[in-house]
């Protein structure tokens, strides 16, 4: 079975209620008594930066919505007047680490998403997989930096937090509730609990916690690849487009532009994916539009049929100002590490 068809048999078996079967459910008990070993022996050699760090991840493995996330933080940092910066693990890059991430830097060396947050956020961002080391490395070359990021960092336990905000898919939730690799969880659902900030993307927020608060993905518009004005995706309602997604989870951007009224030939391809021209050569000129995400892997060999559909995030009714509220609150307790 090649390994495309391996994990789409997986995920069938971890985003369906009915329990997975008994070997797996073995091997995700050894997974979390090891992944709960390694999470102790982080936490009792965290280290703390010198600045307060926010954390931004999730429990499910696949795409929740963090990088939406935490651009919409960088932006509330900022009308607090902080100065924030953004550090990532690179995922998928091929460094050297920690390295500096700018808008025109090599997704093949940055990763993709991290080149993205450097495109839209304007801020400070390094990349390495020891995030102790790449929040080091921003804050000796960005001293004016006064608060990290860390995007995608909720597991890695070495590095000391001050604020943790989890993420969850309000379509998926937990799937089936189980530990890699019978379920998709990296840690139990219950761990949501012990994070400040509870963000749930879509759906109704009060199925996970109490204190969750909702937000959503909206699309509106397309921007060509090789420059131009933006186009309003109203504008191809009732046409065919291939939709071309790398991302956790594809049918949230096909349904998205679905919703919309356009006539899809999805193309579903790996999270993170490295492009090749070829592989968007459907044969026809028909658009082609895809996330922001898989775009900026695109650029060397765009041409005019390739679009970008950039997401903008929408907190639902009073979730922005608590948001707010529990960034401040957290600046304000923050007491910098002994020397």
């Amino acid at each position: 079975m090649s390994s495309r068809l391996l994990r789409e048999a997986m995920e069938r078996v971890w985003w369906r209620a009915t329990p997975p079967p008994a070997p797996l459910r073995l091997l995700s008990r050894l997974y979390g008594t090891v992944a709960e070993q390694r999470a102790r022996a982080q936490r009792a050699g965290a280290q703390r930066l010198p600045v307060p760090v926010i954390v931004v991840g999730n429990l499910a493995v696949g795409g929740t919505g963090k990088t939406p996330v935490t651009l919409a933080l960088v932006e509330l940092l900022r009308e607090l007047g902080r100065r924030p910066g953004v550090i990532s693990r690179g995922y998928g890059g091929r460094g050297p680490f920690p390295m500096p991430v700018a808008a025109d830097s090599a997704p093949a060396a940055a990763g993709d998403e991290p080149v993205l947050i450097a495109r839209r956020a304007a801020v400070p961002v390094w990349v390495a997989p020891d995030r102790v080391a790449a929040g080091r490395a921003l804050l000796a070359a960005h001293p004016e930096v006064d608060v990290l990021l860390c995007d995608d960092g909720l597991q890695h336990y070495r590095l000391g937090r001050d604020l943790e905000v989890c993420v969850i898919d309000g379509a998926r939730g937990h799937g089936n509730g189980w530990r890699l690799p019978a379920g998709p969880l990296r840690e139990p659902p219950e761990r949501a609990r012990d994070c400040a900030l509870l963000l749930v993307n879509g759906g109704d927020p009060a199925r996970y916690d109490a204190r969750a608060l909702g937000f959503e993905l909206r699309i509106e518009q397309a921007l060509p690849l090789r420059g131009g004005p933006a186009q309003p995706l109203s504008a191809w309602a009732g046409r065919r487009v291939h939709a071309v997604a790398g991302i956790g989870n594809p049918a949230r951007f096909f349904d998205a532009l679905q919703a919309l009224g356009l006539q899809l030939q999805r193309h579903a391809f790996p999270d993170h994916h490295a492009y090749v021209a070829d592989e968007l050569d459907f044969g026809d000129d028909v658009p082609v539009l895809m996330t922001e995400k898989d775009a900026v892997k695109c650029g060397a060999f765009a041409d005019s049929r390739l679009w970008l559909v950039p997401a903008s995030l929408h907190f639902g009714a009073d979730a922005r100002m608590r948001v707010r509220q529990c960034l401040q609150a957290a600046l304000e307790a923050w007491t910098p590490p002994p020397p």
